[in-house]
């Protein structure tokens, strides 16, 4: 996999989907493909979490920061041990979910967290961008196929 660099802060992944190089502060509910350089400021203690599935995984939260914003970072399973406080890291290929109406940074199954010889000079935890709410709607379901007159289908055969 080569990485190419433009100026403009963008990076494509050759045969993969375009991330784009962001600062926390530039982040939203709706950011995907993101690449993302953070300091680790705190990590909290490791939990255990079922998922829908049955299965059962470690989860951690931790708290990383660039000099515009901090966000609260999902850490699971084997990604826990990867980082450290004070350490700075690269999300790459990171997305932003909701969970209980605040953002989240996640490294997801397409990106990854990779440790960094880069260094910030100056870190924003004043403003932790975690801590803004947002209304978590939930979509209705709606059927594939449906007319006007409240048939479902593909329509009724005649």
């Amino acid at each position: 996999m080569r990485t190419l660099v433009f100026p403009s802060r963008t990076s494509v992944k050759v045969g993969y989907i375009m991330s784009e190089s962001k600062k926390i502060e530039e982040l939203n509910p709706g950011s995907r493909s993101v690449d993302v350089l953070a300091k680790v400021v705190e990590i909290s203690p490791a939990r255990e979490v079922s998922t829908k599935d049955g299965s059962t995984h470690n989860v951690a939260d931790a708290l990383v920061a660039d000099e515009t914003a901090s966000i609260i970072l999902s850490l699971w399973d084997g990604d826990i041990s990867k980082v450290k406080p004070e350490q700075t890291v690269m999300v790459k290929n990171g997305y932003v979910s909701l969970f209980r109406g605040n953002m989240r940074l996640n490294v997801g199954k397409y990106g990854t967290l990779e440790d960094t010889t880069e260094t910030l000079a100056t870190i924003n935890t004043e403003n932790n961008v975690s801590n803004r709410s947002y209304d978590q709607q939930i979509p209705r379901f709606k059927p594939l196929y449906h007319d006007d007159r409240g048939f479902r289908g593909r329509g009724r055969r005649r």
